[in-house]
């Protein structure tokens, strides 16, 4: 069911009826509030909720047990997630982006199919330490935070192919990044560090490191030693 753009204010009862679907889109419709009986939707694959003006989201979103495809949550005035949605354990791509959060509950670690997690901009000043149970997660979007480091659990999740950790308040390259053996791209941009650590060059799989606008480094450059070996095994170093 597509409702997408439809100045609804509030979604129709008849909705909560349709115990068949498989997709509902609810985007950008300035919704409010979000009605419990949704959890009556136990066959949803696919939920679009983005760009509308829920404040909080019903414990019942935690029984659409069959939702594994997409959540789309971003774009709205969620200050806090509930713990059910640890509950969607089959869920592969879960977007919470443009959301006052301040922080994600623990229990997203329980989300064991999650390929794909996107929170930009959520005012985050940190992550849960149960992130690093998301071991099927390849992409991590934290972009326009406020982390000033992650979690040594960071270390467990050994399938991660990107990180975009951009416009946050590193003062260093997370230790816990050294034990990923797939991650490709790590994008640091426009944050605080001081210096990059000799171990980055030893990432195996690193093919892209972005270290544009950070301008604080010792010396007033990352190691150019450093720099030269990850060039030398061809990852693409970004300066400027």
């Amino acid at each position: 069911m597509n409702l997408w753009r439809q100045d609804l204010g509030r979604a129709p009862d008849a909705v909560w009826d349709r115990t068949d679907l498989r997709v509902l889109i609810l985007a950008d419709n300035g919704l409010t509030e979000l009605s419990p009986r949704i959890g009556a939707l136990r066959r949803l694959r696919t939920l679009d909720l983005g760009h509308n003006a829920l404040e909080s989201l019903p414990v019942e979103i935690g029984e659409l047990r069959s939702l594994s495809r997409f959540l789309y949550l971003h774009d709205n005035r969620l200050t806090k997630l509930p713990a059910s949605l640890g509950r969607l354990t089959a869920l592969r791509y879960l977007n919470v982006g443009e959301n006052p959060l301040g922080s994600l509950p623990d229990e997203l670690g329980s989300m064991a199919a999650l390929v794909e997690l996107r929170a930009q901009h959520c005012s985050l000043t940190g992550l849960p330490s149960g992130i690093g149970r998301l071991a099927a997660l390849r992409e991590l979007w934290l972009r326009g935070n406020a982390l000033t480091g992650l979690p040594d659990s960071v270390a467990r999740l050994r399938e991660l192919r990107q990180l975009e950790l951009r416009e946050n308040a590193l003062v260093e390259v997370p230790a816990a990044l050294a034990s990923l053996p797939l991650l490709r791209s790590l994008d640091l941009r426009a944050n605080r560090l001081r210096a990059l650590p000799s171990w980055v060059a030893r990432m195996p799989a690193l093919e892209k490191l972005d270290l544009r606008w950070n301008d604080r480094w010792e010396g007033g450059a990352p190691d150019p030693e450093v720099v030269a070996e990850l060039e030398r095994r061809g990852c693409v170093v970004l300066l400027s």
